[in-house]
């Protein structure tokens, strides 16, 4: 009977094959079965496809498994003396069991067939059971190793799910493990263009291989001949937050697809020849950022142990793959709170002599720990690096690569749409950026070098994120630790316990790079990429820059004595390969197996703990030998560290200009335009006056214009003429025109003064309305008439209207000569003119700011800042005025935003940086001082490109002229270095040019000879400098003396001349005389062929009444070929020196240069006066005039216009301008004095006299 019952069941799944481990089925995760014989819901509790899962021979499994004979099998089946049903129509007998005892000897175990359950997909026939017989076993086409059992039965254990029965595999011991269990589940669908690889595949299988497991094989598939190969294959494997499989291992590692040929068996051959044909590479990352199903076409490379046929070039070999999960792998929380963190290890360049191709092999690494699962510190050990001797460098872009080691096809390591880009050195956050490294980082990449191009990810989850940003808060540094290890020959015999220990304890070429990683806390900031100089791992040193007390490679020794040569080389995989292995072979496999089975149980977590690593550690010598020489070599990696997300984020600029929008008050509307009812009543009054204008010439044409000396009209005669009048008007159709030129203006001051639109209600309100409006209409017809016959007034001079540059000239005067109330007057003239000019509101408020009312800065700062919000000038003073203000928050804002509006800015990001380092914020500060030392290099090298090509024009120039001989005149017509024989400059700046720009040396901008033009060298701008240039025009001295410190600490050879002249200046505004003089001298020492030091020092004895020594800086400066800056002033009090010293022709002249340059209401006061004291009358009436329309409020153009008219006699003149000199205030008693002199002598001038 029990017979019969298995023979039904064998019979309802006949042709059913069983999978190597269960298929996801329901939505709550159970497996699916076959549907049972005996209908819903009374399926058999053991299908077959779920006992015949993990069926091992008892004697095989009790050597090596610590579990029972009866945990094997399931009850029912298996037992002794239990039937097996007869095998099915075309089913091969080799694969069933027999009916023998599941523990005897001789026995073998299966662990699927070649189809499936219904519902599940087909499974590849991976091992098989046969009787110890002949004749059952020569029926048997697999004959499975030992090390081949053990790695399936390690992956079914691996993926089996909480369905799976309890009698095989035990469960975990607590529930809380088992919520925390996922199943991801991959389906290779087909492949696709297999015949690109090799034309005459016609069987393949796949495989599935993930963590070095494998997971299975699906049954063999034909291939069509447009080279399509259908698998349906499905397979998983169990994830877990803290197992084998966890985030760490998904993040950074792929699952690994090969696609297996079957050739024909030949005769006599007991089984199938395979060859791996080509492999593809799964990324399962999408399944931790936020995916639970994605489907790719992951590319097929061809294996380098396939034929030499190579492949196509526009081959597209492919494997259609779906990967699936029952829940995310992260939650909504985890997702938005974590991050992920990439490392990428490039190369290692000038590196030992003692690294030689030559000799034993050796395997070439690097570690570093970061933070991923809470406090849990995940190494990422960077294995099998490459040395390449000399030759050409790494060609850019190239692809970054997995960290695999059991790969066949070379192309699979490519880590697909990822690649290194590089970049200029300047933009690097590492070391040896600076110009000066240039030479040696471009020799260093041509040269011996390390090579890794990998890749390592991890997730961190939102505890570790927090870990990491206080551990780079709190050490900047981290440590990047390299060696070289010898690779262990598996030929070699065992080594003592005595030489293991002190292999385990010994690290060749043990080296540490410092990264700094603290530009990730900045905001915004996702990526570090530099070069970092090795140094000899050294633990107090170590322990100083990184707080770090373990070496990660010292943990790790352990773990890497197990490398064998081989083992970490490409192309090699042992499970592919077919050839029988020999006894020590499967010895060191069998090892292998249970050492990984061993740390596979007792092990949660990928860092590798060692007992006993600090007394290890404290016997090693703290100085390596060998880590010496990379500091004789220079050795230096070039790494890159990307997250997915800023550790600190950055503000959005809609959310900046939001902010900044609520800060600045609304502007009030504008006024409104003239109109309603006061326009309309002023056209009205237009028309009345245009009519009785109209009237009045008919009148005069008819009756004539009566004179005022024929006396008045009767009464009689005047009606009689308006009865004419009358008649005529309406005769000719004239009275008709007048009331309907009236009449649209009465129709709008009934609606825009009345504000009727509609039809009235009653007739009386109607006649009412008309009485008001008559007796309104009449009256406003009075006032026009009687405006009409007013006698119009003399219409004013037009008043002279000053320019821009005119007001804003006056403006600086006064300010310079301390006429505070008049420089504010000529700023507000400015505004008035134009309201919505913001040049003019910055004056205004750097004025303000200058005569330290901070509050009324800032109203004129956001003024400005009100007209546009883009404006990064505006927005950089409010920043200012807030820092002054002490409103720190509305600064950072002002400033960020300032930045993210124009990012090339230079003195956004110096002042950035600036109010960060007032802040503390020494991290932030540190990064916008980078950025804006990138973006000055990019000007600078812009700006050469550009003087670069002009110098070449010339160059080529005087090459053509010096082809006619040294002795041969040019050409008539030509002259010597004429610009006619200049090329046109129209060809476009290439990029290479301006690479070229950026190679050259800093330095010899800096050590350039004098031009002739100039007279003296410009020092190398720095953004400090052009900081203190800036702030220095907006009176923002608490800034300028920030700049000026770290000008200071910048300069590597001592203050410039620019940074004392700067410093020289503050001082002079804040009348500290002593401490500008000795500025001043330093900065003519340095440069005595500048103008501005000269012009600068002419200004400080000027302002100490030294005015000979003052007279010799001002001579000295007019003297340059080059003029100073502010050559009007010094224009100005040299004239003033020489009218004091009674030099008139020389006062004169200056006064005229000054004209020339820049004329305002003071230079031609100083011809006119010196004119005047020259007995030139004309010419002095001539220059206060001008002087006068200039200023008609100056008291002192007024008295020497008083002067001038009285030495010309003309009297009436001579007291007016008397009168407004005194009505002005005039204040220079000895000019007063003058002029009441002149008065008493000539007896007129003084309407007093």
């Amino acid at each position: 009977m029990a017979t019969a019952r298995a023979g039904n069941r064998m019979q309802s799944s006949r042709g059913v094959g069983h999978t190597l481990t269960p298929s996801l089925g329901g939505r709550d995760g159970s497996v699916a079965g076959p549907p049972s014989p005996q209908g819903p819901g009374k399926g058999c509790p053991h299908p077959r496809w779920r006992r015949d899962w993990h069926t091992l021979s008892c004697a095989k499994i009790s050597r090596r498994l610590p579990i029972s004979r009866d945990k094997l099998g399931c009850r029912g089946y298996g037992k002794p003396g239990a039937a097996l049903p007869a095998p099915a129509a075309g089913e091969d007998p080799g694969s069933r069991p027999a009916a023998s005892e599941p523990g005897s000897r001789g026995s073998r175990w299966f662990f699927g067939c070649s189809s499936a359950p219904p519902g599940l997909p087909p499974a590849p026939r991976a091992l098989r059971w046969c009787s110890s017989s002949s004749s059952c076993r020569s029926s048997c086409d697999t004959q499975p190793s030992r090390s081949h059992v053990f790695a399936v039965f390690d992956s079914c254990r691996a993926m089996e799910g909480p369905s799976a029965t309890k009698e095989f595999c035990p469960p975990d011991t607590s529930e809380s493990q088992l919520s925390l269990r996922n199943v991801v589940q991959i389906t290779v669908v087909k492949a696709q263009d297999l015949k690109s690889i090799k034309s005459d595949t016609s069987i393949t299988l796949v495989r599935v291989e993930y963590n070095g497991v494998i997971l299975g094989d699906s049954s063999k598939a034909d291939v069509s001949p447009n080279g399509m190969a259908n698998y349906n294959f499905t397979t998983s494997f169990e994830y877990s937050t803290d197992g084998p499989n966890s985030w760490v291992d998904i993040a950074q590692k792929p699952a690994l697809l090969t696609v297996i040929e079957v050739l024909q068996k030949e005769k006599k051959q007991k089984e199938e020849k395979t060859m791996p044909l080509g492999q593809a590479v799964l990324d399962l990352l999408p399944l931790l950022q936020g995916q639970c199903s994605f489907t790719v076409l992951a590319p097929l490379y061809a294996a380098s142990t396939s034929p030499s046929e190579s492949l196509h070039p526009e081959a597209k070999c492919a494997l259609e793959v779906s990967v699936c999960t029952k829940k995310p792998l992260l939650s909504s929380s985890q997702l938005s709170d974590g991050n992920f963190l990439s490392v990428t290890l490039e190369a290692a360049y000038s590196v030992p002599e003692a690294f030689v191709p030559t000799g034993p092999s050796q395997n070439y690494m690097a570690c570093l720990q970061i933070p991923a699962l809470g406090k849990k510190e995940v190494p990422l050990l960077f294995m099998n690096g490459i040395l390449k001797l000399d030759g050409e460098k790494e060609p850019l872009p190239r692809p970054k690569k997995w960290s695999l080691a059991n790969i066949m096809a070379p192309g699979a390591l490519n880590i697909p749409n990822s690649f290194i880009l590089g970049g200029p050195y300047e933009d690097e956050d590492g070391e040896l950026n600076k110009t000066k490294d240039r030479e040696f980082r471009i020799q260093a990449e041509s040269m011996k070098r390390i090579v890794w191009d990998k890749e390592r990810r991890c997730y961190l989850d939102p505890a570790a994120v927090l870990i990491l940003k206080n551990r780079i808060a709190e050490c900047q540094y981290w440590p990047v630790e390299v060696c070289r290890m010898p690779v262990t020959s598996s030929s070699k015999g065992k080594t003592s316990k005595a030489d293991k220990g002190d292999e385990d304890r010994q690290i060749f070429f043990h080296g540490v790079a410092y990264v700094n990683m603290m530009p990730l806390l900045c905001p915004g900031v996702k990526r570090i990429r530099g070069a970092f100089r090795v140094f000899p791992y050294q633990d107090s040193e170590v322990l100083e820059k990184t707080k770090r007390q373990q070496s990660v490679l010292r943990d790790l020794r352990p773990q890497m004595g197990l490398i064998k040569e081989g083992s970490g080389t490409p192309g090699t995989n042992s499970s592919l390969s077919r050839a029988v292995p020999s006894k020590a072979q499967r010895e060191d496999k069998e090892k292998m197996t249970r050492e990984q089975e061993f740390n596979r149980r007792t092990s949660n977590t990928t860092k590798i703990q060692l007992s006993g690593v600090a007394e290890e550690a404290a016997s090693v010598t703290s100085v390596s030998l060998d880590g010496k020489q990379y500091v004789e070599a220079g050795t230096f990696l070039v790494m890159e560290i990307k997250l997915d997300k800023a550790l600190v984020p950055k503000r959005l600029q809609e959310e900046l200009t939001r902010r900044v929008k609520e800060m600045i008050p609304p502007r009030p509307p504008l006024p409104p335009r003239t109109g309603g009812a006061k326009k309309a009543v002023e056209d009205y009054h237009n028309h009345v006056a245009s009519i009785a204008v109209a009237i009045l010439s008919e009148y005069h044409e008819l009756f004539g214009k009566q004179l005022p000396d024929q006396g008045a009209t009767d009464h009689q005669t005047l009606e009689e003429q308006r009865h004419q009048l009358n008649f005529e008007l309406n005769s000719s159709g004239k009275y008709f025109a007048f009331k309907e030129q009236l009449k649209y203006a009465v129709v709008k001051i009934v609606r825009e003064k009345y504000l009727k639109t509609t039809a009235f209600e009653t007739q009386e309100q109607f006649q009412a309305f008309l009485s008001e409006l008559y007796v309104y209409l009449v009256d406003q017809m009075h006032i026009a008439l009687n405006q009409l016959l007013y006698e119009e007034a003399a219409s004013p001079a037009p008043r002279i209207r000053m320019t821009d540059e005119q007001l804003w000239l006056f403006a600086r005067e006064a300010e310079v000569n301390k006429d505070y109330k008049l420089a504010s007057l000529y700023h507000q003239q400015r505004i008035a003119q134009d309201q919505h000019n913001i040049q003019y509101w910055l004056d205004y408020g750097a004025f303000c700011l200058l005569l330290e009312d901070t509050f009324k800065a800032q109203e004129c700062f956001r003024e400005a800042l009100s007209l546009d919000p883009h404006h990064v000038r505006s927005l950089l003073l409010c920043g200012i005025v807030a820092v002054m203000l002490q409103h720190y928050e509305e600064a950072e804002i002002f400033f960020e935003d300032a930045c993210c509006l124009e990012p090339s800015n230079v003195i956004a990001w110096t002042l950035s940086g600036l109010f960060c380092e007032l802040q503390n914020n020494n991290i932030q500060a540190e990064m916008a001082f980078r950025e804006a030392k990138k973006k000055l290099q990019v000007q600078q090298a812009r700006e050469r490109s550009i003087s670069g090509q002009g110098k070449k024009q010339i160059s080529a120039t005087s090459v053509g002229s010096s082809s006619l001989g040294p002795e041969q005149p040019l050409p008539e017509g030509v002259p010597d270095g004429s610009a006619k024989e200049l090329p046109e400059a129209g060809e476009e700046l290439t990029l290479a040019s301006v690479a070229q720009e950026e190679e050259a040396p800093a330095s010899e901008a800096a050590t350039e000879e004098p031009s002739p033009v100039s007279g003296h060298s410009k020092p190398p701008c720095t953004i400090f400098m052009k900081a203190v240039e800036f702030l220095t025009e907006v009176n923002a001295i608490q800034f300028v003396r920030m700049a000026l410190a770290h000008e200071l600490l910048s300069q590597q050879g001592g203050p410039s001349s620019a940074y004392y002249l700067a410093l020289a200046r503050t001082c002079l505004l804040k009348e500290e005389f002593s401490k500008c003089e000795e500025c001043l001298c330093e900065a003519i020492r340095i440069d005595f062929l500048n103008p501005d030091v000269w012009a600068q020092k002419g200004h400080l004895c000027y302002l100490r009444r030294d005015l000979q020594e003052a007279k010799e800086c001002y001579e000295r400066t007019v003297s340059f070929v080059e003029d100073a800056a502010d050559m009007h002033f010094v224009y100005l009090r040299l004239g003033s020196i020489y009218l004091e010293d009674k030099e008139y022709g020389k006062a004169k002249q200056i006064y005229l240069q000054a004209c020339k340059s820049s004329a305002s209401c003071l230079t031609w006061l100083g011809v006119g006066i010196a004119c005047y004291r020259l007995g030139e009358m004309v010419e002095a009436e001539d220059a206060l005039s001008e002087a006068n329309a200039l200023n008609n409020s100056n008291a002192e153009v007024w008295a020497y216009l008083a002067l001038v008219c009285l030495q010309g006699g003309r009297q009436l003149e001579a007291e007016q301008c008397y009168k407004y000199a005194s009505k002005l205030g005039l204040d220079d008693s000895a000019l007063l004095q003058e002029l009441h002199a002149a008065q008493q002598r000539l007896g007129f001038g003084d309407p007093s006299l």
